[in-house]
């Protein structure tokens, strides 16, 4: 049978899971999956949301936790960490056998902490004490504030999965934040080997919203902008990859790369197909190249096992990828009012999850801490 994750992984792309919970790791599946080729794993609030307050395999320790007082906050951070720990322990064969290239787990600090750069650095490094393990990632989005706090945990030596990347022009400074906390963490004397950290760029949002925009330019009486849908998404990916390029296999990064550094992967997040009428797998067929991530939720993973694409397409058509902004921007649609509104977007999608979370946790510990 033709095992398309492994055919992907052999082309220089790593395909991780977009989904964490308790019962994927104790039940086993997570080991199938890494059996089939699947190198990582990735969790934002909302896949916490769903996984927590879906499922009681939580409940008992949802009970337990109460009766020692903890607080609701606590105790989603001791299912959370749990969680990440245990499938960090399954990924480790993985991140032993690449020698520290792969084998992630990523988990976020909070999306409330988006615009302060020293809550983050504090609790980035909370969580990263506690769960202790080489192969974890502390997810930092890539918000003014997490610029600074990027560099700063770097350079202390701990591996940072950046988020919430729309933007090329902010995609620039992620790359710029990750040098400089590479020096830093050189300069102290460490080996450099010992750090990884990957960009995730969001894209089928970008379609989402441009084409939101583009469909109301078309009732307006523009119809012929129709040829538009759906390109701005894998358009604003190559174009990243092109910058990936430009940075890490040039001369200006060989000095770092000598003293053991690895380039910060590029990693396509938001790959299911929001839009019916899209292939779906019309974020992964396009975006496949070295030193690359792509993270998917498992339906988009049956997907990929079905019917994905495997062949190098990254840097296919990268003239049109151009000339797609150029279009866009001719009619003046605005990119850049596009991918800050996402960012801002996703930011307050993601608060807005972790609140969910935390009331739904409040409702079952109180629900769990009544007499039978």
């Amino acid at each position: 049978m033709v095992n398309r994750i492994r055919q992907i992984a052999a082309l220089g792309q790593a395909i991780w899971l977009d989904y964490i919970s308790r019962d994927l790791v104790r039940s086993g599946q997570l080991s199938a999956l890494i059996d089939e080729g699947v190198t990582g794993v990735t969790s934002n609030p909302t896949i916490f949301q769903k996984a927590i307050s879906g499922s009681a395999i939580y409940d008992d320790d949802i009970r337990r936790l109460a009766r020692e007082g903890k607080s609701t906050e606590e105790i989603y951070e001791a299912l959370a960490l749990a969680d990440v720990g245990e499938a960090a322990d399954c990924l480790r064969s993985v991140y032993n056998e690449t020698h520290g290239r792969d084998g992630f787990v990523s988990i976020e600090v909070s999306p409330k902490l988006a615009h302060d750069t020293e809550g983050t650095i504090a609790e980035a490094r909370r969580l990263a004490t506690a769960l202790n393990r080489p192969n974890v990632m502390i997810k930092v989005p890539a918000t003014e504030a997490g610029l600074p706090a990027i560099t700063e945990l770097l350079s202390q030596g701990t591996n940072v999965n950046v988020t919430l990347i729309f933007a090329n022009s902010m995609y620039e400074k992620v790359i710029e934040a990750y040098l400089e906390g590479l020096r830093r963490f050189r300069d102290s004397g460490r080996p450099l080997g010992l750090i990884a950290s990957v960009a995730s760029f969001f894209v089928s949002r970008v379609d989402t919203l441009t084409d939101k925009v583009l469909q109301h330019r078309i009732e307006h009486g523009e119809p012929h902008l129709e040829t538009l849908y759906g390109r701005a998404a894998v358009a604003n990916a190559k174009v990243a990859y092109g910058r990936y390029k430009s940075v890490f296999e040039s001369e200006g990064f060989e000095e770092l790369r000598v003293a053991g550094a690895r380039p910060q992967r590029p990693l396509w997040a938001s790959t299911s197909t929001k839009n019916p009428d899209y292939l779906d797998t019309k974020y992964i067929d396009p975006l496949i190249g070295v030193n690359t991530v792509n993270t998917v939720p498992p339906q988009t993973l049956d997907a990929i096992r079905d019917h994905a694409v495997t062949a190098q397409t990254i840097e296919d058509d990268l003239a049109q990828a151009e000339a797609t902004f150029e279009e866009l921007a001719g009619i003046k649609v605005d990119m850049d009012w596009v991918t800050s509104s996402l960012l801002e977007e996703g930011v307050q999608k993601f608060i807005d999850s972790f609140d969910k979370l935390l009331a739904d946790i409040d409702t079952k510990r109180d629900k769990l801490q009544q007499p039978a």
